[in-house]
């Protein structure tokens, strides 16, 4: 991790990461982790993974794994309920 911060090196990773946000684990396999500026604020770093942003990454994994996720916060969740 030092490499990231203080030589702004890139470093290739296999292995699993854990989102809090999405309260699960992805698996990474060659995957290549870097240090970069924050596009919308200089003064700023971002974690990329493959070039994205973490956050974005995430999502994009939770989405091929078939979970689906409301795209609005006022959509209606379906279901999701017990029946006696």
């Amino acid at each position: 991790m030092a490499t990231l911060l203080t030589k702004k090196e890139a470093i290739r990773c296999n292995g699993r990461i854990y989102s809090e946000e999405h309260r699960r684990k992805f698996d990474i396999k060659n995957d290549v982790f870097t240090v970069e500026r924050n596009p919308t604020d200089n003064n700023k770093l971002v974690l990329t993974i493959n070039r994205q942003p973490i956050g974005e990454w995430f999502k994009e994994q939770l989405g091929k794994l078939g979970h689906g996720f409301r795209k609005t916060p006022d959509e209606p969740r379906k279901g999701g309920g017990f029946r006696l």
